[in-house]
């Protein structure tokens, strides 16, 4: 059975996301300052928190929207513990990108987009880390691993656990 998306978060959370948003109430181009602030605190962006944004902000949803669902920085689903990202730009695809990406798959037992179920680490794909001379590169939270090969991504992921 699917799990009901909430409406709104813990009272909590709410209060805490309402103060972390007033230092960029009346501001223009503090959108995605704002959002930083916003999924670091919950962790994600749930729909709940984009209208928050949206209100505080004085921004129309439907841009809140976009900006969210452009950049690959955000997500709007929870994550594990610990983002794990592939990098697929073409010089990390082709030094060997996907069998990364494909040994995470089959190690962890998750999908691209996915959560392990013990809630530890979350897989995604970025489309470029700007890093092509360290190809192939994989990123754990904000520590970027380069020259990867597969058999060193469960020695890298050891240090945390």
């Amino acid at each position: 059975m699917a799990q009901a998306v909430a409406e709104h978060g813990s009272r909590e959370q709410e209060e805490l996301l309402e103060q972390a948003l007033e230092e960029f109430r009346g501001k223009p181009g503090v959108l995605i300052q704002a959002l930083h602030r916003a999924q670091n605190l919950i962790g994600y962006l749930p729909p709940w928190v984009l209208k928050k944004v949206s209100q505080v902000l004085n921004v129309p949803l439907s841009e809140v929207y976009g900006v969210v669902t452009f950049y690959h920085f955000f997500s709007m689903k929870p994550r594990g513990k610990h983002v794990i990202q592939v990098c697929l730009g073409t010089a990390c695809y082709v030094r060997g990108g996907q069998e990364i990406l494909d040994r995470l798959r089959e190690e962890l037992q998750v999908e691209v987009g996915g959560v392990t179920p013990d809630g530890l680490f979350s897989l995604e794909v970025m489309r470029c880390a700007g890093a092509c001379g360290l190809a192939p590169v994989m990123r754990v939270d904000n520590d970027v691993h380069k020259r990867v090969n597969p058999s060193q991504v469960m020695d890298i992921l050891k240090d945390y656990q």
